[in-house]
């Protein structure tokens, strides 16, 4: 039998709770994208088939959860990217900690090129920008739906409104983790846990500021970055 082996990653982070803020370091053994988890069927089946129609693949199951390598985790507030059609999507983030689960927010950037012939290899090459902060996840479930995503982008010198909208959208947390594995997230577990309909389309985005909103508690964690293109020569 082949036993998985894990190249781990380590970043600081904030972990926030009724008792206070204590910054630890996060070491990720396991960074997980899922995609495709929306709540209603009918509206993932139509997004697929949009996507299909650009050249994108429908996907082998909804949810499906790509592997992406653990060092693509990153807080630095420039990443690079090759080419320019690269672009950022927020998503709610929950990690393993310490045997607790945690909420953060961050962007699957992705190559929208490549994302065209091969979804898992357009995750896997670009940077994965990640706030500093996590919530504990037991102190904001009872309001869970009530949770609100957001991003914005700079097009034409302006910052615009670029994803809105409740968490509600997408399968609560609870769901999604036991759809990905019956124990749930490993120790050292990441998730990034699908994203919002951007308004005016998906394309790509050369700078990107996201956050993630508790009313009911009124906090948010944010983050912020631009996107440093390198040439592509062939």
């Amino acid at each position: 039998m082949c036993r998985e082996t894990f190249v781990t990653h380590t970043i600081a982070a904030h972990f926030i709770d009724g008792s206070g803020t204590r910054t630890e370091e996060l070491v990720v053994k396991r960074l997980i994208m899922a995609g495709w988890t929306g709540r209603d069927p009918a509206a993932v089946e139509h997004h697929i088939r949009e996507l299909e129609a650009l050249g994108v693949k429908r996907p082998a199951s909804t949810p499906i959860f790509y592997r992406v390598a653990a060092a693509r985790l990153t807080q630095a507030a420039t990443i690079e990217a090759s080419g320019s059609q690269s672009g950022g999507e927020v998503e709610f983030v929950i990690v393993n900690h310490d045997g607790e689960l945690w909420v953060g927010v961050g962007s699957d950037h992705t190559d929208r090129e490549v994302e065209t012939y091969g979804v898992t290899v357009s995750k896997q090459i670009c940077d994965k920008p990640v706030a500093r902060d996590f919530w504990r996840f037991s102190d904001v479930a009872g309001h869970w739906d009530k949770m609100i995503l957001r991003s914005w982008v700079e097009e034409d010198g302006a910052r615009k409104i670029y994803q809105e909208g409740h968490v509600a959208a997408m399968l609560d947390p609870r769901d999604l983790l036991k759809r990905f594995a019956p124990d749930n997230l490993g120790a050292g577990d990441a998730m990034f846990c699908g994203t919002l309909a951007a308004k005016g389309g998906v394309r790509p985005t050369s700078s990107f500021a996201f956050e993630l909103e508790d009313p009911v508690l009124g906090r948010k964690i944010d983050h912020a970055y631009r996107v440093e293109i390198l040439p592509v020569l062939g």
